[in-house]
C-alpha cells in the first residue's frame, strides 16, 4: 500500500538529516514554499482524470457560518451585510470572517515548530501581514488538483457494530486507517489527497446549541492519534494533503503517549508542527465528506478528482478550502 520511494528520502532518511533539517523536508522541493503538493506532477494530474466515472460533482465545504458555535474558542461566524448604492445595485461584505472558521486548509505559516521554526527556516519576522513567504496564495496561484482517496472510517466502524465515539473524542489509530485502506482495496499513490471520513462534522452539527457549547468546553474532538508512525506513514506514501471531517484532523486532547509532548510544547504535543512546519504537508479540517462518502459507497469507487483553490490572500495562514470532488 506504500508508494515506491522516488527522488525523495524515506521518513527514516529524513530523520538522518543533520541539525535543524532532521525530520524535515526543507530544501527538497523545487518550489520551496509549496511543500508536499509538489508531489503532484503534471502526469499525476492527467492520471487523476480517470477517477471521473459518473460525472457527479460534490462541494466539500460547509457554509461559512455552519460552526456557530463551533469547537474554536475564538473563531465566530462572519457577519454578512448587503448594501445598495442605488435601486438597481447590490453589493456585500463580511465582518469578522475567520478564514479557518469552517471547511478550510491550513497554510504552511499556520504553525511554527517550537524547536526549529517555520517551514524551510523562514524567519519569524517574515510571517506577518503583507509578506508572501509561505502564504496561502501559493496554492491559489497554482491550485492543488489531483487524485483524492476517501477512507471511510465511519462506515467501516459502523459496519463492525462499534461506531466511533465522537462524544468521547476518540483517538483514531494508524492501524484503523490501514485496516480501512485494506478493506476498501485502495492503493495509495504519490501525490494523493487523503480524505478521512469519520462522521464527526455531521454528528457535531446535529447537536443542540447547548450540546455544541458543552463539546467545545470539554475540548474533546475525534481525530488521528498522535504518533511518529502516522507521520512516517503519511510521508512515505507521498501524500500531498491530509483532510478530514474533524475539527483538527488529529484528536483533542492529545494522547498521553504523544511523542511530541516535549518538542511541541506550545501545541501540547499535537502533530501540526511535524506536518506543517517540518514536512510542509497541508491539513484540511471540517471538510464536508458525508455526501461524497455515501456516493462512493454506492459506486464502490473510493477515489475522485479533487481540486483545492484557496482564497488568493497574500500571506494568509489558512483559507476556506473551496474543495470540489468530481467522481
Amino acid at each position: 500500500m506504500t508508494s515506491q520511494p522516488g527522488t525523495y528520502p524515506t521518513f527514516a532518511g529524513l530523520l538522518e538529516r543533520e541539525g535543524v533539517l532532521a525530520g524535515t523536508s526543507w530544501g527538497l522541493f523545487p518550489e520551496p514554499d509549496r511543500g508536499t503538493p509538489s508531489f503532484i506532477t503534471q502526469d499525476t494530474v492527467l492520471e487523476a482524470k480517470t477517477c471521473i466515472r459518473t460525472g457527479a460533482v460534490f462541494g466539500l465545504d460547509y457554509p461559512a457560518d455552519a460552526f456557530d458555535p463551533g469547537m474554536s474558542l475564538k473563531r465566530s461566524a462572519p457577519r454578512h451585510t448587503i448594501y445598495s448604492s442605488h435601486p438597481a445595485h447590490r453589493d456585500d461584505f463580511l465582518d469578522g470572517y475567520y478564514l479557518q472558521g469552517s471547511s478550510q486548509i491550513d497554510g504552511l505559516r499556520h504553525r511554527r515548530a517550537d524547536d526549529v521554526g517555520f517551514y524551510n527556516g523562514t524567519a519569524d519576522d517574515r510571517i506577518r501581514e503583507g509578506t508572501p513567504d509561505l502564504g496561502i496564495q501559493e496554492w491559489a496561484d497554482h491550485p492543488i488538483a489531483g487524485r483524492g482517496v476517501l477512507i471511510d472510517l465511519d462506515g467501516y466502524r459502523t459496519g463492525q457494530g462499534t461506531p466511533i465515539d465522537h462524544a468521547g473524542g476518540e483517538p483514531l489509530e494508524l492501524s484503523l486507517i490501514q485496516a480501512v485502506v485494506e478493506a476498501q482495496s485502495v492503493s495509495l499513490r504519490q501525490g494523493d489527497i487523503l480524505m478521512l471520513h469519520t462522521g464527526w462534522c455531521e454528528w457535531f452539527l446535529a447537536l443542540t446549541t447547548a450540546e455544541k457549547q458543552q463539546a467545545r468546553d470539554n475540548r474533546r474532538a475525534t481525530g488521528i492519534a498522535q504518533s511518529q508512525e502516522f507521520i512516517a506513514w503519511a510521508w512515505d506514501n507521498r501524500l500531498s494533503v491530509i483532510a478530514a471531517d474533524t475539527f483538527a484532523v488529529e484528536c483533542l486532547p492529545v494522547v498521553p503517549r504523544s511523542p511530541y509532548a516535549e518538542s511541541a510544547v506550545n501545541d501540547h504535543g499535537m502533530m501540526h508542527q511535524q506536518l506543517l512546519a517540518k514536512l510542509g504537508m497541508p491539513l484540511g479540517e471540517l471538510w464536508r465528506l458525508g455526501p461524497l462518502s455515501r456516493h462512493m459507497r454506492g459506486t464502490g469507487n473510493w477515489d475522485a478528482f479533487i481540486s483545492i483553490k484557496p482564497l488568493n490572500i497574500t500571506g494568509g495562514t489558512g483559507s476556506p478550502a473551496n474543495a470540489t470532488a468530481l467522481t
